[in-house]
């Protein structure tokens, strides 16, 4: 031991580095040590509020699903509500129609405001083609499962179709019949006031037929009556036809 003693003896003054150096290792060890265990307890934390996360989740579907029932998912809510923009779309679709058919079958308002027959007239022809592409999207009910993409075509057609319908409306009450020359514009008031003469029920039969046939007359080469007019005209002028009575006979062409 005395060699051990002797080497302490003269070497006594390394202790105090020795020392410096064991005390900086022991603080970072330490330093180390509370870093991983911080770091430990961040991730327990983290681990915690994402499961708590999770489960909150987890019961906020379960309870939509205990409210809603299977029948209300997502797509189904979806599906319905396509139905109920379609009805309101079909709804809009027949308004227009039925717009349209005060003019094409009432012979009166057709000689008020003739443009409305008219084809060659650019604002009527845009109205006609936008029915058409309208009527050829037209589903054949409401309760028909239709897609999104399908909906919004059909939404865009009816769209067209009633703001063709209003100008075309709008520009024809506008100009009446002011298209026309003057002899024409006069043909067209004798019709409207022999046609008040073939609708008079208090008339004999004869002068409403007499006054049926004038009526064809003044409006031959002026406006175009649709088959379905001239129908619902022969049964104002002649009600008596619906119980199998000879028909009214258009004016013959002269040779």
């Amino acid at each position: 031991m005395e060699p051990l003693f002797d080497f302490l003896g003269s070497y006594w003054w390394l202790a105090f580095p020795l020392m410096g150096v064991a005390s900086g290792f022991g603080g970072w060890w330490s330093k180390q040590s509370k870093e991983r265990h911080k770091r430990r307890l961040e991730l327990i934390k983290a681990k915690s509020e994402a499961r708590s996360i999770e489960m909150q989740a987890r019961a906020q579907l379960k309870a939509a699903k205990a409210q809603d029932g299977p029948a209300h998912d997502v797509e189904a809510s979806d599906a319905a509500s396509r139905h109920d923009r379609l009805k309101r779309l079909m709804a809009t679709h027949d308004e227009v129609m039925h717009r349209w058919l005060d003019y094409e079958l009432d012979v009166a308002k057709l000689i008020a405001f003739p443009t409305m027959s008219d084809g060659r007239q650019p604002l009527t022809a845009a109205f006609l083609r936008a029915k058409k592409v309208a009527d050829g999207l037209r589903p054949p009910s409401a309760d028909v499962r239709i897609d999104a993409e399908t909906l919004a075509e059909y939404r865009d057609a009816v769209h067209d179709f009633e703001v063709a319908f209003d100008v075309a409306e709008q520009d024809a009450r506008r100009v009446r019949d002011s298209g026309f020359t003057e002899t024409e514009r006069k043909r067209l008031d004798r019709a409207q006031q022999l046609l008040r003469t073939a609708v008079d029920q208090s008339a004999t039969a004869a002068e409403r037929q007499v006054a049926y046939k004038r009526v064809r007359e003044e409006l031959d080469g002026l406006i175009v009556l649709s088959d379905d007019a001239v129908e619902v005209l022969e049964k104002q002028v002649a009600p008596e036809l619906e119980a199998g009575k000879t028909p009214l006979q258009p004016p013959r062409a002269e040779a």
